[in-house]
């Protein structure tokens, strides 16, 4: 894509656009949906749902992969006790999902894995089902943490991280 026709069309979309593009009470389900998640396991999940990258980054003609990777930094998904944090990543402008991990779940899935699961969540975002597309992330993350890292008896998850989905 032209790289004009590219921060025309990021710099075009806002907040505002995140929140329509979800629909209403998505925020809300979302974010009880990973609280919810967070009761199986002792891993977090991060929800992120930017319109457009940032004109620094457009101007460079960085990828949704490089933002997402960025964002798992600054939102400290990195920072969780057991290097379990998971960053889902949505970028609106260019229909594009990225998935970041924490050390400690990356290690045990290939980057194939990991593309067939934003493959498979990328189906609903080519309809514009963006929240049916988070809600399957979820999921599927969900299930890895419970798989890998299961609460022990009687414990509960210390919640190191907001579970309402940034948006910006």
């Amino acid at each position: 894509m032209n790289k004009w026709l590219r921060i025309f069309k990021h710099r075009l979309l806002d907040e505002r656009d995140a929140e329509r593009a979800l629909g209403a009470g998505a925020l809300e389900r979302i974010e009880a949906l990973v609280a919810d998640s967070e009761q199986r396991h002792g891993g977090e999940i991060r929800v992120c749902v930017e319109a457009g990258l940032p004109l620094s980054y457009l101007w460079r003609n960085a990828t949704a992969r490089e933002r997402a990777i960025a964002l798992f930094g600054k939102l400290r998904v990195w920072d969780t006790e057991g290097n379990n944090g998971v960053l889902i990543y949505l970028l609106l402008a260019d229909h594009q999902i990225e998935i970041v991990a924490d050390r400690g779940l990356s290690r045990l899935m290939s980057a194939a894995q990991w593309r067939d699961m934003v493959d498979r969540m990328a189906q609903a975002f080519k309809q514009h089902q963006f929240e049916a597309g988070l809600n399957a992330a979820i999921d599927e993350v969900d299930r890895l943490l419970a798989q890998h890292f299961p609460l022990p008896e009687g414990a509960a998850n210390p919640n190191e991280l907001p579970d309402a989905p940034m948006l910006s």
